[in-house]
């Protein structure tokens, strides 16, 4: 057994530690709008899970580059809104794609054969191939920062103001999500995903 002690490690090895061992990690696709310029930006995060169901909250954990906010997390603070759609098989390759660092003014979309679909309770528009979205308002901002006090990233956590479950996912009958439909894709370390294995269940103690 190997101890090592993160404060004697460097941020990158800290990183690389966490994201290897906190594994499989979902993944956040989320869209939200410029507020100057109307642009829908796009892009994944893997740093993400469920806070509360009531109220229905997600934890989104946004890092920064030398200390700069990033456009997701700078348009989720100025119009307190986004859509946060989970990552399919079918649409991780442009996923992907969305991950390139670009200027505020371009959206990542276009590098992408996705489409936009309008949401219905928030401006921000979703996107039309994603199985799963769930429109979302902020609901608070926490920056967070290293010991030096320099901003290193921005935790953000949303309540879900509307769901959107295509019908190949969603048994309305008895309404459970299909795994074996939505086919979601996690996050492992580096350049690594992983795919829905093999399930078992294990019955809770009374």
């Amino acid at each position: 057994m190997y101890t090592l002690d993160p404060q004697q490690l460097t941020a990158k090895d800290n990183y690389k530690f966490m994201s290897g061992s906190v594994v499989p990690r979902p993944i956040a696709f989320v869209t939200t709008l410029s507020q100057e310029e109307g642009i829908v930006n796009a892009a994944p995060f893997s740093f993400f899970n469920v806070v509360s169901s009531d109220p229905p909250l997600l934890s989104i954990s946004i890092g920064r580059k030398a200390g700069v906010m990033k456009d997701t997390a700078r348009n989720i603070l100025s119009g307190k809104e986004l859509v946060v759609h989970i990552c399919d098989e079918a649409i991780v390759s442009d996923m992907n794609e969305t991950a390139a660092m670009l200027e505020p003014h371009e959206s990542e979309l276009d590098r992408t054969n996705l489409t936009t679909v309008p949401s219905t309770v928030v401006a921000v528009p979703g996107i039309q191939e994603a199985l799963i979205r769930m429109e979302c308002t902020l609901y608070q901002h926490i920056p967070i920062s290293n010991d030096e006090g320099e901003p290193v990233s921005d935790l953000i956590l949303v309540r879900i103001v509307q769901y959107h479950f295509s019908e190949n996912v969603y048994d309305p009958t008895t309404k459970y999500l299909l795994m074996d439909q939505l086919k979601p894709v996690s996050r492992l370390a580096g350049n690594d995903y992983a795919k829905l294995g093999e399930r078992f269940t294990v019955i809770r103690p009374l």
